[in-house]
Formats: C-alpha cells, structure tokens, sequence
C-alpha cells in the first residue's frame, strides 16, 4: 500500500499472530486498536474501507457507523463458516460488502445486504500459463523426473508443524522413486534461518524458491500444502494437490467449536464438493499423507479428475480484473 502512494498512519504496529495469543501481544494488539480509534473518529471521511481480518474489522466497523461514517468491507468476512450472528452484525454496521468467493454473494443479498462479487484478485496475480521447462531450468530439475511442491504455509507456527511432516513424506515418495525432486515455496514471511534450520536434517534434497509460489505450483506434478488461500492459488494454477493442516490443540479446538463448514480447504468450499483431500490435525500425519499422494500419483484417473475439478474452480472464480472492480465500487460508494 505505501508503494501505491497510500498514506500509512504513524504509530500503528505491525502485529501477526495466530490463535491463543499471549500478554505481550495482547498489549500490542491494544495499542494498534487504540490508535485506529482515535483515526477513525478524527475526521469526517467520506467512506471507511476495511479488508479482511474480522477480528479486528468488526469492532472498527462499529466504531465507523457510530461515528456516522459509510462502511465497505472488501474480502468479506466469512459469515457462512462461523457464527450466524455475524450476518445480523453485518446488517447493522456494513453499508456494502464486496466478496471475491461467488457463493458468497447470494448468502448476504438473502439477508438483505448490498453486495458486490468482484472476481478473485488471485486470477491477477497468477499467469494463465507458466513455462514449466524454463522453471525447471531455473531450478536445476530434471525436465523428466517427477517434481513434488512443498508449500507449509506462511507463518512460523505452520512451518513449524507442518514441514516435519511434509520431509518425512518426501522421505518415503523419494524410496518409491528416487528420482522424484522436492521444490518448496519459501513464503517471504517465513526467515530464512528458520527454515534452513528446519531443512538442515531434511532425509531428502529440497530445492526452496522465496516468493515464487505460484512457480512452483506451476513446476510441480503434485502439491503438498498447508490449508489457505494457497488451496485457492493452486487450483487457479491447475495442480493436483493434498491439503493438510495443524494447529495447537487448544486452538484446535476452539475452531472445532466455532466453524460450521463440511470443509476447511477453499478450493472445496468454492466446488461445494470434495475435490482436494484435507487431513486435518490427528490426520495430518506422515502416513496419510503418504498414503494420499502415492494414489495421486499412481491413479492417472484420479489425478485427471482432480485437475478437471480444479478447472471448474478456477472458471467459478470469474475473471481478471477483481480489484479494479472492487474500486469502482469504493469510489461508486463515496459518490452515495
């Protein structure tokens, strides 16, 4: 945002967790609410923007209608995952919401809000073709050995968790075929220390490539990822893939509780079927994991099934353009 000449408010800080969170970030998370208050109540604006992140954007939301301003929620909250109440919530505090998921838009206007689908912004970001024998020389890969994608998120926790389990099963697909290659995607938010401290005792060599997901997904004959929106990225970019997820217990838990959607992948939430395997928490194991993508990779029908699905996906998400979109409704909104 401040590279597209936004105006960034002094005084804010960064804060980036996920789950239970402890006392020290409590405190920053505090401060960081304190001070959008303080922002939001300053001035006369003529529309408030919020995107995403409903933890803190819902009570911002209240904040901005009993100050009397105008609301857009843009990448809406996801009121058909949690809990129901979140659409009357929606109703009193939101003016207009714009949603880049297409069921989404039909369950706000059944509930009598304005709403936008604008298409996914991911079709804008993600080529509609990637030269694979030119990555694969960038990498140094073998143009005819298999290529496994590694994706294990894009926060310590989940690396963390997640990529043990994700050598481990390299470890057993390099002894069906030990020409198969490992490329893992390095989220730029993940350090590079971490990881290499991870990898350090990897049973396998793993080629890591720093913010070229949408690369890798395009290299690989099979994905390997942590549930988010890379499912998504990946179905736009068309690879088979299996989905697995872990957390710690009691958020775990907490989640259990709180969502109310047969799937926790958005490439099958968007399908409304199951398309992609998920193996979440107990199941997020090395075993099933394995077990998963040995028949991917043995079962030419399936694997040909899944990247039929994966078409339809992508096609349901629209077409280019979505935060262009999105903007004409922003400036649309202020003209009300």
């Amino acid at each position: 945002m401040r590279a597209a000449g936004v105006t960034m408010i002094p005084g804010i800080p960064q804060l980036d967790v996920m789950g239970l969170i402890g006392l020290s970030a409590v405190r920053f998370l505090i401060r960081r609410v304190l001070a959008i208050r303080r922002v939001l109540k300053a001035e006369p604006w003529d529309l408030v923007v919020l995107i995403d992140n409903p933890g803190l954007n819902f009570h911002f939301a209240r904040v901005a209608k009993a100050a009397g301003l105008r609301v857009v929620y843009y990448i809406a909250p996801q009121v058909w995952a949690w809990r129901p109440g979140r659409m009357r919530w929606i109703q009193r505090n939101v003016d207009h919401v714009v949603v880049i998921l297409p069921f989404e838009a039909e369950l706000y206007r059944r509930a009598g809000v304005r709403c936008t689908f604008v298409g996914h912004p991911l079709l804008d970001s993600v080529a509609s073709h990637y030269d694979r024998s030119a990555i694969r020389a960038t990498y140094n890969l073998d143009a005819s050995a298999p290529v496994i994608g590694l994706l294990p998120g894009s926060r310590v926790a989940e690396v963390s968790l997640l990529l043990p389990i994700l050598l481990d099963t390299a470890r057993r697909l390099a002894a069906d075929d030990p020409k198969t290659q490992f490329v893992l995607a390095q989220a730029g938010s993940i350090d590079d220390n971490l990881l290499h401290g991870l990898l350090r005792h990897s049973p396998v060599p793993v080629t890591v490539a720093k913010d070229r997901a949408s690369e890798v997904m395009a290299v690989s004959d099979l994905l390997l990822v942590a549930s988010g929106t890379a499912t998504l990225q990946a179905a736009v970019v068309g690879t088979p893939m299996v989905l697995l997820y872990k957390t710690t217990l009691p958020t775990y838990w907490i989640a259990r509780w709180l969502v109310q959607v047969k799937w926790i992948g958005l490439v099958n939430l968007v399908a409304g079927r199951s398309i992609v395997p998920e193996l979440i928490q107990d199941e997020a194991t090395t075993d099933r994991l394995y077990d998963e993508a040995h028949g991917l990779l043995t079962n030419r029908d399936a694997y040909n099934d899944m990247k039929s699905g994966l078409r339809q996906v992508r096609e349901s998400l629209g077409v280019p353009g979505a935060s262009c979109r999105a903007a004409e409704v922003v400036l649309a909104e202020c003209r009300v």
